[in-house]
């Protein structure tokens, strides 16, 4: 007989040091209460995985994706850009990501996701921050995949609030969007990710700032 592995529920933390982005989360998520929200460092998070914003070469050299460098070391980006390089040819594209071991005992993964093509770039008019979170819970569903039960717990950062300018509410906003999607459905990979939410794209453009949009997932696929 085999026995199916079930995942058990995901353990989400929303952590940043930003007063602004911590207030816009709880309203946001605030019909989502099994989603912990803290102000503070995500260095200071016990979870399995940080999901760290970055851009699509995984250059940890600026935001929070530099301070995560600092700590863990520079060993962490080269994990990334050899796992870039490998898997996407060198060039991350916003709505996929990367989970690579962290070498830590905390976290034991880092998963960078891109909020921006290069360093510093202004995305506050792009649905980038949606596409990354989406992209980010889908490196944890291939990973679970491969290793059942090696991330039952994660934590993410205000993305693209900081060196991508993007206003808290409207990150706050998308980035329930990536994870309520992450709730609906399991995508077969981040092409069909990306294609999913572009499809959407003129319904969160309509309205992203002032309401959540859930996307709808892809018909005749469940989340399983």
């Amino acid at each position: 007989m085999t026995v199916k592995h079930v995942q058990p529920p995901l353990r989400v933390v929303l952590v940043d040091v930003n007063a602004q982005v911590v207030q816009a989360w709880r309203a946001a998520f605030a019909d989502t209460p099994e989603v912990e929200i803290r102000q503070g460092s995500i260095l200071d998070q016990h979870v399995d995985a940080w999901v760290t914003p970055t851009n699509s070469r995984g250059r940890m050299d600026g935001g929070v994706d530099a301070v995560i460098k600092r700590h863990l070391g520079a060993g962490i980006q080269l994990r990334v850009q050899r796992a870039i390089r490998d898997r996407f040819g060198g060039t991350l594209p916003v709505g996929s990501a990367v989970c690579v071991p962290s070498g830590a005992t905390n976290p034991k993964f880092l998963i960078s996701t891109p909020t921006m093509t290069r360093s510093a770039q202004d995305v506050s008019e792009t649905l980038n921050v949606a596409l990354a979170c989406a992209a980010a819970f889908q490196a944890i569903h291939m990973q679970n995949e491969e290793q059942p039960g090696g991330i039952g717990s994660v934590a993410l950062v205000g993305m693209g609030a900081a060196t991508g300018q993007v206003p808290p509410r409207v990150c706050a906003n998308l980035m329930w969007t990536g994870h309520t999607l992450f709730n609906d459905h399991r995508f077969r990979d981040y092409d069909d990710l990306r294609k999913t939410i572009r499809e959407q794209l003129d319904d969160l453009e309509s309205g992203h700032e002032e309401e959540r949009v859930r996307i709808k997932p892809p018909a005749g696929r469940s989340r399983g």
